[in-house]
């Protein structure tokens, strides 16, 4: 191994474990980056930083020889559990390690490393590369300065991992057609159907909220300047009853105006009667004093103990929306609360846009469905996820299937699955058993996305199979098929269902954290106290710290300091609400 080579892996271990030291003082986050190319990612067994990786040459990947590594010290082509990152014991400390080589902190140009010359080390230089047609016999193509905006230009045309943004956007458009697929098709579900889809047209109420005037508490409706006299219910032929034997938080001889009854009979001024919370106000009501707040004298008479204000304790009518206001935009996802609020709207069934069908190819024979892992076999961690996590998403799963180290189980799975969206893990770098993209080249699918970067998660990548079918390609490393699954399936999801895009925010950080010296990083992260606190175990084969997060922070190459602002990608179970606030972010319109 080459003392560049040492480095790459030294960064790589670091980053996994110290992703909460500070950058060091010789090291500044902004200081410029070398440019570089970008690898997909190592084989099976372990290919690491500058290895040579022995394949067919191919669009879409890379010339026989090519180092590729994921850059996180990992076999990031199929392997659940393992890593080039330490998995216990003390952190490398990063600064010391950079230090001791060059002199400088990641993020800055090592010798031999400036524009124009080497590339990132124990990597060579790949090419820009717009999208390709993977089709059997086809050279690989690559136009240089084309693809992603970073990285140097390369030699051999090969194509170029695409910046993180840059493939969430491209994965989106796919999604959505880009002009070119017909638009999501909508059918009309009943309420107990359409949860976890995307409305297809925008929610109008159908009628005023509330639909008349309403009691909002437990009390008593008045008519004019008290003290009042207690009344029987309009339409109740019973006495009103000794009021001086009752208390204000008693019955006054009868149950009084209760919610469903209809009611049409004026309440006389100087009159009481009782109400129950969500009951219809007569006409002629001045208020609804709460039972608490009341009291009755010998003589049977009602107190008010406050003082009472005309329109108190009253939901009139419209207060929430009127008819035809809209509630929600088309593309909004249909919540339990979004059920509530069309019902109360007078809907029956809803427009929706039907959840994408997913298939997920499991890939690999080393792996496991039970028991403990032994003699080289390792538990499959992905199957268990990924369905949930998809459904979490938004998608219909139709199934989780385990593939081997087979190629044309592989093609027979892909070119036979009639989801909108297969997911395979795995496989997608070009180790020995690494079919997927000469599984992609003889089914003739068009490449759109070949690599990110980004880590963990570089070696994934987006295909489309047919019109409306697309394929996401993700590293077999747990964490590392979290990233992909967040940077390509989830955008590509929210538009096959046809929902609004996802409305980004940012949040402090509580804690530095350091960038990648080349490529975006996803690092899991907890929200305390209105700040992000970045969490440990973030290799790409480990899942210690996503099962705590409720985020990942998306970090820049140049790292980020304490305070300042990352965006952050929610996880499905804890997602904030995104999309438009129709109406609930003024004091005026539908909702007051």
């Amino acid at each position: 191994m080459t003392p560049r080579d040492r480095e790459s892996e030294e960064i790589e271990e670091a980053l996994a474990l110290v992703g909460r030291r500070p950058p060091p003082s010789n090291a500044p986050p902004g200081a410029d980056s070398p440019d570089r190319g970008h690898g997909r990612g190592g084989g099976k067994h372990g290919v690491g930083p500058g290895a040579s990786v022995s394949g067919p040459d191919r669009a879409g990947s890379p010339d026989p020889g090519t180092g590729q590594d994921d850059g996180d010290g990992s076999d990031s082509g199929r392997g659940t559990g393992r890593t080039g990152g330490a998995d216990g014991g003390d952190a490398l400390d990063l600064g010391r390690a950079v230090d001791q080589q060059h002199g400088a902190g990641p993020g800055t140009s090592a010798p031999g490393a400036g524009r124009g010359g080497s590339p990132e080390p124990g990597r060579e230089a790949e090419g820009h590369g717009s999208r390709h047609t993977v089709g059997a016999g086809m050279p690989a193509t690559g136009v240089a300065g084309r693809g992603a905006a970073t990285g140097a230009h390369a030699a051999g045309g090969r194509h170029h991992a695409r910046a993180w943004g840059e493939a969430r956007a491209i994965a989106e458009r796919a999604g959505r057609g880009a002009g070119s697929d017909p638009a999501p098709r909508a059918e009309s579900v009943p309420l107990d159907r359409a949860l976890g889809r995307a409305l297809a047209e925008a929610l109008t109420a159908l009628t005023d909220l509330p639909s008349f005037d309403t009691s909002a508490m437990d009390g008593w409706a008045v008519s004019g300047p008290g003290p009042w006299t207690i009344r029987s219910a309009p339409g109740d032929s019973s006495d009103a009853g000794d009021g001086a034997a009752d208390s204000a938080r008693g019955t006054a001889g009868d149950s009084g105006i209760l919610a469903g009854q209809a009611v049409a009979a004026p309440l006389p001024d100087g009159s009481a009667v009782r109400i129950a919370t969500g009951a219809r106000i007569p006409p002629d009501v001045t208020a609804v004093i709460r039972s608490e707040h009341a009291r009755t004298d010998s003589g049977g008479r009602l107190h008010a103990e406050r003082e009472v204000a005309p329109g108190q304790d009253i939901r009139p009518r419209g207060q929430e929306c009127r008819s035809g206001d809209r509630l929600l935009p088309a593309g909004s996802l249909v919540t339990p609360a979004v059920l509530g609020l069309a019902a109360a709207a007078g809907y029956d069934e809803l427009l929706t846009v039907p959840q994408p069908r997913v298939e997920v190819l499991v890939l690999g024979d080393e792996l496991l469905t039970e028991g403990l892992p032994h003699d080289g076999l390792i538990r499959d961690a992905l199957g268990p996820m990924l369905g949930p996590w998809l459904r979490g998403l938004g998608a219909e799963v139709l199934a989780t299937r385990r593939i081997g180290d087979d190629a044309d189980a592989l093609h027979r799975a892909i070119t036979g699955s009639e989801a909108d969206l297969v997911i395979t893990t795995g496989g997608t770098a070009a180790g020995p058993v690494d079919h997927v993209h000469p599984v992609l080249r003889k089914a003739g699918a068009e490449l759109l996305v070949d690599g990110v970067a980004v880590r963990p998660g570089h070696p994934m990548l987006l295909a489309r199979l047919a019109p409306g079918q697309h394929l996401v390609g993700l590293p077999g490393n747990p964490l590392a098929a979290v990233s992909g699954l967040l940077t390509l399936a989830e955008p590509l999801l929210r538009a096959l269902a046809g929902r609004s895009p996802r409305v980004a925010y940012r949040v402090p950080l509580r804690e530095a954290v350091h960038g990648h010296p080349y490529d975006t990083r996803l690092v899991p992260v907890v929200h305390r106290d209105e700040g992000l606190v970045p969490l440990h175990f973030n290799g790409p084969a480990m899942l210690r710290g996503i099962a705590a997060a409720d985020g990942l922070a998306v970090v820049p190459p140049s790292g980020a300091r304490a305070g300042e602002e990352l965006e952050v990608l929610d996880l499905p179970w804890t997602a904030s609400a995104d999309g438009p606030l129709e109406g609930v972010s003024r004091e005026t319109g539908c909702f007051t």
